[in-house]
């Protein structure tokens, strides 16, 4: 076990899982690894529950004002000595055979990039108990822009693709980070997905480990309806889609890439409508520069309905406000 392998945990009002998180950190099987904790300026007693834990060299603690998990994350990678560096959201845990097992894969290259299962799960619920499954980016893949195409497609570009993998599942050879560079400090929904993006691109592959298992925790009372996201999280989404389709424009010309695309313009500006309409308008001129000729709208069979008859403005209208007001009486 020559390698070390530098663990990166942001922290932010993490308190009530903290513990768990970093017990499944420490107990990897694979034992020569840092652990670097960054306090994001927490205001519940997260930062205490760190320093029960560090130890000033194998468990590092760093503490910063809120700045934002990217900000976190950058600076964990400023301290961090490991040739192998896995991130760890604070309220997430990894099984113990997770790191070993993506070392192993890689082989020691330091041109690949490991990527393993991810278990969804509830706060409160055993994420053991849940049932394993496979989806298609479970095998190895050394064509990178490939990889990228078929997870940012939908059921209508790419059937039987498409998918979110969570920041966790992936291990990273220290040098291809260095290739593409840090995570831009945006505070936004898919800071990592734009991040993984690079990493991806800046890699010759991704190897998978089947024994790896990123258990990632849900809430069943989280907050998730469109309305709720600020104008901020919006443009940092829309910034986000910019950036990934330009990167991926400068390595291949195949049109699925902006059909690809155009589809998530289309749906971030419905999503943005009617609280932002400039940035709708602007995401929804984009998807159709880039020619998309998807569904228009979809909540259901009779929201899909109305729209065909009046347009999905109006439909989107009506579904934000009810949204809103079920949010209030909630």
């Amino acid at each position: 076990m020559s390698a070390l392998v530098s663990i990166i945990i942001p922290i932010y009002n993490a308190e009530k899982n903290l513990a768990a998180c970093l017990d499944s950190a420490i107990n990897q099987t694979w034992k020569n690894t840092e652990i670097i904790m960054v306090d994001d300026g927490s205001s519940d007693s997260s930062l205490s529950v760190a320093q029960k834990y560090a130890d000033g060299k194998k468990i590092i603690l760093i503490s910063q004002k809120n700045s934002g998990a990217s900000v976190a994350r950058n600076m964990g990678l400023k301290v961090a000595k490991g040739e192998y560096i896995q991130f760890l959201d604070a309220d997430d845990l990894l099984n113990p055979e997770k790191i070993e097992s993506q070392v192993n894969v890689l082989e020691n290259s330091v041109n690949q990039v490991a990527l393993c299962r991810t278990i969804h799960f509830f706060d409160g619920d055993d994420p053991t108990k849940s049932e394993v499954t496979d989806d298609w980016f479970c095998a190895d893949n050394n064509n990178p822009v490939d990889f990228l195409l078929k997870l940012y497609a939908g059921e209508d570009e790419m059937p039987g693709f498409g998918g979110m993998i969570q920041p966790n599942a992936w291990l990273t050879p220290r040098v291809t980070i260095e290739k593409a560079g840090p995570w831009n400090e945006f505070r936004g929904p898919d800071d990592d997905g734009e991040f993984f993006c690079r990493v991806v691109l800046a890699s010759e592959g991704i190897k998978f480990s089947g024994k790896g298992v990123n258990y990632y925790r849900k809430y069943k009372s989280a907050a998730s309806l469109s309305g709720q996201k600020s104008a901020e999280a919006f443009e940092n989404i829309i910034l986000s889609l910019n950036l990934k389709y330009g990167y991926l424009k400068e390595w291949t010309t195949d049109p699925i890439l902006d059909r690809i695309f155009a589809r998530h313009y289309w749906w971030t500006g419905v999503a943005a409508y009617p609280r932002f309409k400039e940035l709708s308008g602007n995401c929804i001129q984009k998807a159709t520069e880039l020619g998309y000729k998807g569904k228009k709208y979809m909540g259901g069979p009779a929201g899909h309905t109305l729209a065909g008859f009046l347009g999905w403005k109006p439909v989107r209208f009506m579904a934000y406000w009810q949204q809103r007001f079920k949010a209030v009486w909630a």
